[in-house]
C-alpha cells in the first residue's frame, strides 16, 4: 500500500477531520485530488522532491498527500527555522517547489541566491482559487510504482556537521503506522488531537496516518497552547493524545480532572518522560502517560508501551514487525539488564540518509539501525533507554546538535572558543547552554550575541544561557570535555561547589 492510499480506508461519509467544518473522508479524497492536478499543472513530477513549510492544517494533508500521490517526494520543513537553514535543506534535497503558508523573502538570507530556482507555492493564495482554475486531469501512477519508492525525506539532527536528510519509503511509513494500532486500540471509534508539529515525524505518522489506518476522526490544532487544547478536547471528546513531556507538564499545571475524563490513551515521545511527571500526571488526572520511542530514521517509532501494561522509565516492548537487540561494541548481543547500544530492524527503518552514502553505511550495518543510545531489556522485554551515545539536546521535542550552533557562535567577534551542551530545564526537558572563551581583554556581550544569532538559528536552537570562561576542560588531544560541564552544572544545581 502506497501512503496517500491511506485515505482511502475510512467510510466515505464519517469523518476524518473534526472541527469546523468537518470534514469526511470523501471530502478529503476529493480535496487531495483538486491539489494534486494542481500541483501536477506546476510541474510537480514522480522522484521530484518538493519542500512544505507549514504549521498544522488539512491544507497541510492535501498537499503532503497530493504531492507523494504523484510519485513526488515530500520534504517536511520545520517552520522554526531561519530562512538560511530552509535554503540549506532546499539546496542539499535538489528542491524546485515550495509548497509554503506563506510567501519567504530569501532576498535578505545570507544565500539568497541559492533561492532562484525555486518555485514557492502559496496555500492561501492557490486554495482560495483552486475551483476556479482550469485543471487537467493528472495521471495515475503507473503499475510499475511500488511501496519502495522513496515518500518523504526527514531533515534530522546528528552531533556532527549539517542535518541529514533520512528517506524514507511508503512501505516504511505505511507499516510503521499499521503497527502502532496494536498496543494502542486505536479505532474508528477514537477522536485522535493533533497538537504536536506534522513537519515532525512523530506527528504526522501517529496523529494522521495511524488514525486514517484506523479510520479515526482527528482534531488538528495549528499550534499547543495549554487552554485552547483543554477547551479541544472537550469539545471535541477527544480519546487519543499525542504529546512530549513538556506539553504533559504544562497541563499538570492548567488542567482539571474533568478536562481529561473522556481521554483513553495519553502517548509521550520526543523525549524521555520523568518519573515525576509521569507518576503526578496519573495522580491528578487518573490516566497514566505511556511512553513510547523512535527516531526519524525508523519512521519513527521502534517501541512503545501495551496501553494496558506500562512500566516507569520504559519505552515499553517494540512494534510488532520489529527485531530489536542491546549490542556492545562488537555487535554481540547482551543479556537481559545489561547496558549496550540499541539496535534495530523491520520494515520502517529508512532507506538511507540522502545522498549520504558513508553516514548510511555507518548507521545501517547489515540492515541493523544504530540508533546511538545505550539501552537495556528486562526479563520481561521492556526497554530502558539510559543515556545516549550522541550529543543530542532535546529541547521541547526538537533535536538541537550541538556544532551547528557552535559553528555560528564561532562567527561572532571575538569568541575564540565555544561549545555548546545541553542542561536539565523543568518545562523544556533540556535547554541549550553555550560556553566560550573570548579574545583576550574581551568581554562577552550577552545582549549582542543572542542579537547575532536570532536571524540565524531557530529560537529552540539558541543558547538560553551564555557562560563566559577563561578555557574549556579538555583531554590531552585536546577533546573538549563536555560531560565536565555537564557534571559542573548538576553539581552547581545540587548546591556543591565543582572541583
Amino acid at each position: 500500500m502506497l501512503v496517500h492510499q491511506l485515505i482511502e480506508q475510512g467510510e466515505k461519509d464519517a469523518v476524518a477531520f473534526q472541527g469546523n467544518p468537518n470534514i469526511t473522508y470523501r471530502q478529503l479524497q476529493e480535496m487531495v485530488g483538486f491539489y494534486r492536478d494542481f500541483l501536477y499543472q506546476q510541474g510537480i513530477r514522480v522522484g521530484k522532491t518538493v519542500g512544505l513549510f507549514s504549521l498544522n492544517s488539512v491544507e497541510f494533508v492535501y498537499s503532503y498527500m497530493a504531492i507523494i500521490s504523484l510519485g513526488a517526494i515530500v520534504v517536511p520543513i520545520n517552520t522554526n527555522l531561519t530562512l538560511r537553514e530552509i535554503l540549506y535543506i532546499a539546496k542539499d534535497a535538489k528542491m524546485e517547489h515550495l509548497i509554503t503558508m506563506y510567501a519567504l523573502d530569501f532576498s535578505v538570507a545570507d544565500s539568497a541566491d541559492e533561492a532562484q530556482n525555486i518555485k514557492q507555492l502559496v496555500i492561501p493564495e492557490f486554495s482560495a482559487n483552486l475551483f476556479q482554475m482550469e485543471l487537467q486531469k493528472a495521471p495515475e501512477l503507473g503499475e510499475g510504482f511500488s511501496d519502495q519508492e522513496s515518500c518523504a525525506i526527514i531533515y534530522t539532527s546528528g552531533t556532527t556537521g549539517n542535518p541529514k536528510g533520512a528517506v524514507l519509503s511508503h512501505r516504511n511509513l505505511v507499516e510503521n503506522a499499521k503497527a502502532i494500532t496494536e498496543p494502542l486500540a486505536v479505532s474508528e471509534k477514537d477522536t485522535v488531537l493533533c497538537i504536536l508539529p506534522l513537519y515532525h515525524c512523530f506527528a504526522w505518522t501517529c496523529t494522521i496516518l495511524n488514525s486514517l489506518c484506523s479510520g479515526a476522526r482527528i482534531v488538528i490544532l495549528s499550534t499547543f497552547v495549554p487552554k485552547e487544547t483543554l477547551l479541544a478536547i472537550r469539545e471535541h471528546k477527544v480519546s487519543v493524545v499525542y504529546g512530549v513531556p513538556p506539553i504533559y507538564n504544562l497541563l499538570l499545571r492548567v488542567g482539571q480532572r474533568e478536562d481529561m475524563a473522556g481521554i483513553r490513551i495519553f502517548v509521550s515521545g520526543g523525549a524521555s518522560l520523568p518519573q515525576k511527571v509521569a507518576e503526578h500526571f496519573y495522580e491528578k488526572f487518573g490516566r497514566a502517560l505511556i511512553e513510547g520511542y523512535g527516531l526519524s530514521e525508523a519512521s519513527p517509532v521502534v517501541a512503545i508501551n501495551p496501553h494496558d501494561c506500562t512500566k516507569y522509565c520504559s519505552i515499553g516492548k517494540p512494534l510488532f514487525g520489529l527485531t530489536v537487540k542491546i549490542v556492545d561494541q562488537d555487535e554481540k548481543i547482551l543479556p537481559a539488564g545489561e547496558v549496550g547500544e540499541l539496535v534495530v530492524k523491520g520494515p520502517s527503518v529508512m532507506k538511507g540518509y540522502y545522498n549520504l552514502p558513508l553516514d548510511t553505511a555507518r548507521t545501517i550495518r547489515s540492515g541493523w539501525l544504530h540508533t546511538g543510545d545505550l539501552a537495556y531489556m528486562d526479563q520481561e522485554g521492556y526497554i530502558f533507554i539510559v543515556d545516549r551515545l550522541k550529543d543530542m539536546i532535546i529541547v521541547n521535542g526538537e533535536n538541537v546538535y550541538p556544532r551547528e550552533v557552535e559553528e555560528v557562535l564561532y562567527t561572532f567577534p571575538d569568541i575564540v572558543e565555544a561549545t555548546v551542551i545541553g542542561v536539565p530545564d523543568g518545562l523544556r526537558g533540556q535547554a541549550v547552554c553555550a560556553y566560550v572563551v573570548m579574545a583576550e581583554d574581551k568581554e562577552l556581550d550577552k545582549k549582542g550575541l543572542k542579537d547575532f544569532l536570532k536571524p540565524r538559528l531557530a529560537g529552540y536552537k539558541i543558547p538560553r544561557d551564555f557562560i563566559q570562561v577563561e578555557a574549556l576542560p579538555k583531554n590531552n588531544t585536546g577533546k573538549i570535555l563536555k560531560r565536565v560541564l555537564v557534571e559542573q552544572v548538576l553539581l552547581e544545581r545540587n548546591g556543591e561547589r565543582a572541583i
